[in-house]
């Protein structure tokens, strides 16, 4: 058996949830000289640029998830102007993006997964991106781990879904069935001006928490049934996030599935394609005027 096939026969059996909320809970930690060791052995071991953190010094940080969410300095990741734009929402790596077709999503070649799975299981939130376009962005270990808006929006809907907690490298990608599906995640639905909008949070091995700026953190604890909340679209109660606007993080990384209405696109920017590094602030996609 080759060294890829084991990485992922293990994942099978390695239990997933006790490891990630066993690790979940030193991040979250106090520990002193302990996670100040383990923050410099991890910024070494995945060569993270601290030049980029509004706090350089690894002594700065009182817990792992501290430094882990660490705020870039400020103006460090422009947005980039045009009414029609809409933004590249984190710092990672463009693992797939196109047409949602048959109602379906490709993760790999040779897997896919359904669009109404991936949102929570309800055709009526499913039907706003059907014909639509899609975009997965993989965050791994060295990246900023907050998520941020691609365009104003505002609210609607988030779900809870329960899941496995697969690693989605691009290892776990490729080898995995309907990984993004199958993991546990926090969907969220937004309505803007150019159509409808869902950010998918998807869970991984590890990590800790998902959070979103509205609600906290989402999980833990986790659950055994999917979880709704439904949010007013008008009035003062009404949550608006602005376009670049943070709207949730990581605490160890993972990856966000977007989702945007049909007709909403008009094409991906030139630059951003598969295998692209993505940065925040700048063009992902332009939409269709309306």
């Amino acid at each position: 058996m080759s060294l890829d096939k084991l990485k992922i026969q293990l994942q099978y059996i390695l239990p997933k949830h006790a490891v990630s909320r066993l690790v979940g809970k030193f991040a979250a930690s106090e520990a002193g000289p302990l996670t100040t060791a383990f923050i410099k052995w991890f910024i070494r071991q995945y060569g993270i640029n601290m030049q980029e953190a509004l706090i350089e010094d690894p002594k700065a940080f009182k817990t792992f998830n501290d430094f882990f969410t660490r705020e870039l300095k400020p103006g460090l990741r422009p947005l980039a102007e045009g009414e029609h734009n809409l933004l590249q929402p984190v710092d990672g790596r463009v693992s797939q993006l196109g047409p949602i077709v048959d109602d379906r999503l490709i993760q790999a070649k040779g897997h896919d997964f359904g669009l109404q799975e991936l949102l929570g299981g309800h055709d009526s939130d499913a039907e706003a991106f059907k014909e639509g376009h899609f975009t997965t962005i993989y965050l791994s270990p060295q990246d900023y781990h907050r998520i941020h808006m691609p365009c104003d929006g505002v609210l609607t809907r988030m779900i809870y879904v329960p899941g496995d907690l697969f690693s989605v490298n691009p290892l776990t990608a490729a080898n995995v069935p309907r990984l993004f599906a199958r993991n546990e995640r926090v969907v969220t639905l937004f309505e803007t001006a150019h159509g409808p909008m869902a950010m998918v949070l998807v869970g991984a091995t590890i990590v800790a928490s998902i959070e979103t700026v509205w609600a906290g953190t989402v999980t833990p604890p986790t659950g055994g049934q999917v979880m709704a909340w439904d949010y007013p679209t008008d009035g003062d109660q009404a949550i608006r996030l602005a376009k670049g606007e943070e709207m949730g993080r990581f605490k160890l990384g993972s990856t966000v599935v977007a989702c945007f209405g049909k007709g909403m696109l008009a094409q991906f920017d030139d630059v951003f394609t598969q295998d692209a590094q993505t940065r925040l602030g700048r063009p992902m996609a332009h939409c269709q005027p309306r």
